[in-house]
């Protein structure tokens, strides 16, 4: 009975530590190294490094975050170029994301299903929001696209039902299918001249659009 006891305790204990950079997965590219994975059990913030073994982090890699319920914060430092696909899928706790200058392609479902997401900050490297990338952020309540961003791809704000806001930058050209599909609570949008194409079922059930 003791030490079943001990070994609760011992659980637990490891449960409450604040992840760190042990709970990352790194993988050579040669020149860099990408985040591949991360342990589904790190919890709070965690502070992606700009090295490791002395080279660049550039890459976070498709999934690497995906299911990591407890993570509430991570740092993507101005190394990361890429944030790949499903990077932070289902990352249900995570509030705050800053999207540094470096990254320039914010690919499909990267933080897809992200329900506690309510800042989002996209830095001025970015070219172009992919697929689904923030489908189902339902807390997520304003956002500034960079006019840097020339395409937002399909379902890229599918479901964000919290969205009041949108800022889309005189850069964009394309505003995919169903981009803003379900977001109930946008009141107003200015599409800018630049636009050429505006996808099917763009702003379909944008209930409070006025």
């Amino acid at each position: 009975m003791k030490n079943r006891y001990l070994l609760l305790l011992s659980l637990l204990s490891a449960s409450l530590q604040a992840a760190s950079v042990d709970d990352l997965t790194f993988e050579s590219n040669g020149n860099s190294y990408s985040v591949n994975d991360c342990n589904p059990l790190a919890n709070g913030s965690l502070e992606i490094p700009s090295t490791y073994n002395g080279l660049p982090v550039t890459v976070i890699w498709n999934r690497a975050f995906q299911d990591c319920t407890s993570l509430t914060n991570v740092t993507i430092p101005d190394s990361v170029n890429l944030i790949g696909n499903n990077a932070f899928n289902g990352c249900t706790s995570l509030t705050s994301i800053t999207i540094p200058n470096s990254v320039t392609s914010i690919e499909g479902g990267a933080f897809y299903d992200c329900t506690s997401l309510t800042s989002v900050t996209i830095g001025n490297g970015v070219t172009e929001i992919g697929p689904n990338a923030f489908y189902g952020c339902t807390s997520l309540t304003n956002i500034t696209i960079p006019d840097s961003v020339t395409y937002i791809w399909n379902d890229a704000f599918y479901d964000c039902t919290s969205l009041t806001n949108v800022t889309i930058p005189d850069s964009v050209n394309l505003i995919g299918n169903n981009a803003f599909n379900g977001c109930t609570s946008l009141t107003s949008i200015t599409i800018p001249n630049s636009v050429t194409s505006i996808e099917g079922g763009a702003f379909y059930d944008c209930t409070s659009l006025t």
